[in-house]
């Protein structure tokens, strides 16, 4: 689940931080610009393990601060493949279960990775598992808070870097007094997630089974 992942940056340490042992600059710094953070196709940045080598400083004209290569290892959450992990069902939608695990919440159990047969019931926004016993079928709801295992069966990583603007194509020039302003359904574009996890279900619950046992 959580793994080091070897990183080499460079640190720019500003003067004001001058009076500081340079390790403890640098591991703020490296903390202030890595944690909490997802790195494309490396996992979600937790926090500096240690660091391994520090290059010599630089600092440049026109710039008071000091410019360091620093090579170092960071703890970063990262599941492998068919990982078994547990989590609380954050909410459910159309598209599935959304799962979160405190620290991270972009983990998706599609429909047809949960427990079948599975339906959503549009009133209670909730997905329900048809239970078959002796008695007939039960209905086991995946409610809000309700603990859960799951397996991990894929990743998705999406690159979030800052664009430039899109530069819509017009013959006509805008007239005085005309916005040139894209709509607000067109400028407005739903965020995605840098990093999500896709998982199946392992168990409808933990406690969903035993709360029909007893």
């Amino acid at each position: 689940m959580f793994v080091l992942v070897e990183m080499v940056v460079t640190v720019r340490i500003p003067p004001w931080c001058f009076h500081r042992q340079l390790n403890e600059a640098v591991a703020e710094e490296l903390n202030k610009k890595l944690a909490n953070k997802v790195v494309y196709n490396v996992g979600l940045c937790i926090c500096l393990y240690d660091i391994t080598k520090l290059e010599d400083s630089y600092i440049f004209p026109g710039d008071g601060a000091s410019h360091t290569k620093v090579h170092f290892r960071f703890v970063v959450f990262h599941p492998f493949l068919e990982e078994i992990l547990v989590g609380k069902i954050k909410y459910c939608s159309q598209e599935g279960v959304h799962v979160t695990m405190g620290f991270f919440d972009d983990i998706l159990i599609p429909p047809e990775s949960l427990q079948q047969p599975a339906k959503f019931d549009e009133a209670e926004q909730v997905w329900l598992w048809e239970y078959e016993t002796d008695e007939g079928a039960h209905d086991l709801y995946m409610d809000q808070g309700e603990e859960i295992r799951f397996r991990v069966t894929d990743e998705v990583f999406v690159d979030t870097s800052p664009t430039g603007p899109a530069v819509a194509a017009s013959d006509n020039a805008a007239q005085p007094g005309q916005s040139t302003a894209a709509p607000a359904e067109e400028s407005t574009e739903k965020k995605e997630a840098p990093y999500t996890l896709i998982g199946t279900i392992c168990e409808p619950g933990l406690g969903l089974l035993s709360w029909w046992n007893n």
